[in-house]
């Protein structure tokens, strides 16, 4: 019969491994974003099943790999939006995604306006250093972005 306090230990060092895999696979999407990316690839390259990767990884970073996937492709659709040198849909398979509509989608739900709205308004973040810029333009995470509400005049 096995000590009460092995199980612990186990469970632990269980937890320990799992928390290394799912530092491997976001360190992965950082990478690999603009890569053909889906959770059942990132679970084969973990060694998990799809399901406990997600379930995991939703405990560790508070949302889903395929949240996150996005957050990092709309980042850096940011980036290349403000740049200016690419079209929309340019963007949007640059980075990896290959559906322009949930691509603009995303992008909308996470920064709170279109792709298109934020080339226009670009210009703001004009003559600011890139690292400035990048962070007062970061996406919104886990939540929709605020919607201004109507003002009654």
């Amino acid at each position: 019969m096995c000590h009460p306090s092995w199980g612990r230990a186990l469970a632990a060092a269980q937890r320990q491994n799992d928390l290394v895999r799912l530092r491997r696979v976001r360190d992965r999407i950082d990478r690999e974003y603009a890569q053909p990316l889906n959770v059942e690839a990132l679970a084969r390259g973990a060694h998990m099943s799809a399901g406990h990767l997600s379930r995991q990884f939703r405990l560790a970073y508070g949302e889903s790999p395929y949240s996150y996937l996005m957050t990092r492709r709309i980042e850096r659709a940011m980036t290349l939006l403000r740049r200016g040198d690419l079209s929309v849909t340019e963007v949007c398979f640059e980075v990896g995604c290959s559906s322009l509509g949930t691509f603009s989608t995303r992008f909308t739900e996470l920064v709170g306006m279109s792709p298109s709205a934020y080339r226009r308004g670009a210009e703001a973040t004009e003559g600011m250093p890139p690292c400035v810029a990048k962070q007062v333009t970061r996406p919104v995470r886990n939540r929709e972005a605020p919607v201004a509400e109507p003002q009654i005049t």
